[in-house]
């Protein structure tokens, strides 16, 4: 991951981690946030249109979130490491385009990424850019299985340029 705005182009694809879905790990998750049945029972998964036991959308979400941030905390650990300034990236005013494309079960493995699509400098915070990128989550059979698009402010190394 690149920590600056200026270092970014359309295309680039950074990779921030992969996670198995344990059935432990979909029970406990959908117990506190997403009860339904087919979440939380693995008969009902198997009777649902899953097939199996089904992990919340949510979680699914959840997992590529902490790996996001995982990410850019060891993208800025390095940055520091090597004595350089370290970007920190701003909110996000959002997100869309959500989708849960096939259904991840207990077991799966899930590799996620993101790539640039739009960016742009901010109007009103010039010392700000604004990206948009494409998350995705891809099973072990390379099936894309969620997909959302990510806005966020990204300092500007130079705002002056």
């Amino acid at each position: 991951m690149v920590e600056w705005f200026d270092d970014l182009t359309i295309g680039m694809t950074f990779k921030s981690g992969e996670a198995v879905v344990s059935r432990e790990d979909i029970k406990r998750f959908a117990a506190e946030f997403d009860p339904q049945p087919f979440h939380m029972d693995e008969e009902a998964g198997r009777n649902s249109l899953f097939g199996g036991l089904g992990a919340s959308g949510l979680h699914v979400a959840s997992v590529c979130m902490t790996l996001l941030v995982a990410c850019g905390k060891q993208v800025a650990a390095q940055a520091a490491a090597r004595g350089e300034k370290v970007a920190v990236w701003g909110p996000s005013p959002g997100f869309g385009a959500l989708r849960w494309i096939r259904p991840v079960l207990a077991g799966d493995s899930i590799s996620y990424s993101n790539q640039v699509e739009t960016k742009r400098t901010s109007g009103k915070r010039p010392e700000w850019g604004i990206l948009q990128a494409r998350n995705t989550g891809v099973n072990q059979r390379n099936e894309v299985v969620f997909s959302f698009l990510a806005t966020a402010f990204v300092p500007r190394r130079n705002p002056g340029s």
